[in-house]
């Protein structure tokens, strides 16, 4: 499994508009930041987790291309406002391009987007969807994908699990809690993505040190944290993590064996 982070910023991007604080006018390319989305590679099979606003500036600068489906971890628009720069990944593909979301979040999708939607109205050069509601574990490909409820806001939010070739991945970008049935299907994953907005305490979002709690709690090989503010400087940052955790940036690649 291959891993790269098309974003790794909060919903305002970093830098944020208007600030002129160490990190939104630092030099430091890591902390450039657009909104947060992964793209993964699996023997062959290819798959977005959400859709930022960033999604043509990402996909330019990483040149993809292709992609066999998308997976919204939720509704909030950082992570569903590119969904028109899907249109690129529908014309080379004969049927629509299968997207993966609760049913709460795909209603918000089919709200926002209902010309994509319409049965019978399918053009050649838009969006073509193929709406599945994910409940259950389901694959893509060579990809066994499950989704994890988790708490964040009002909002109705899954983290998803990744599994190929013996390997486990979990993405979770924004969460406050993990309900323990979830945490304990995340326990020993190979590699875990998690929300590390800031150092301060949050009301939908893990601050630092609950991130670092729930990573110890599930006892990733490996941990990153993403989706991170401009109060998060990288090099900073990464200076107080333990050996076994990282900050995402913009464009890091991981692989898992």
């Amino acid at each position: 499994m291959n891993i790269l982070f098309l974003g790794t910023g909060t919903s305002t991007g970093v830098p944020q508009i208007g600030c002129s604080c160490a990190v939104c006018t630092s030099p430091d390319p890591r902390n450039k930041r657009l909104r947060s989305s992964i793209y993964v590679e699996a023997s062959g099979t290819r798959i977005l987790l959400d859709s930022s606003p960033d999604l043509r500036q990402q996909a330019l600068r990483e040149n993809i291309t292709d992609l066999d489906a998308v997976l919204y971890t939720h509704a909030h628009v950082d992570h569903i406002g590119g969904f028109d720069d899907l249109r690129a990944f529908c014309w080379r593909r004969t049927g629509g391009l299968p997207m993966y979301a609760s049913p709460e979040t795909m209603k918000t999708l089919r709200t926002m987007y209902g010309w994509a939607f319409e049965s019978g109205k399918a053009r050649t050069g838009y969006v073509r969807p193929e709406p599945h509601e994910a409940t259950e574990p389901f694959r893509v490909g060579s990809v066994l994908a499950t989704p994890l409820p988790v708490d964040h806001a009002a909002v109705d939010t899954c983290a998803y699990m990744l599994e190929s070739g013996g390997m486990r991945l979990v993405y979770m970008p924004d969460v406050k809690s993990i309900p323990e049935a979830s945490l304990e299907r995340m326990k020993g994953a190979d590699l875990l993505i998690i929300d590390g907005l800031r150092y301060d305490l949050h009301p939908t979002h893990m601050c630092l040190d609950e991130s670092l709690a729930a990573i110890r709690a599930i006892e990733p090989g490996q941990a990153f944290l993403t989706h991170l503010s401009h109060n998060m400087d990288y090099r900073i940052l990464s200076g107080r993590l333990p050996e076994n955790v990282g900050a995402a940036y913009d464009g890091l690649r991981l692989s898992l064996p």
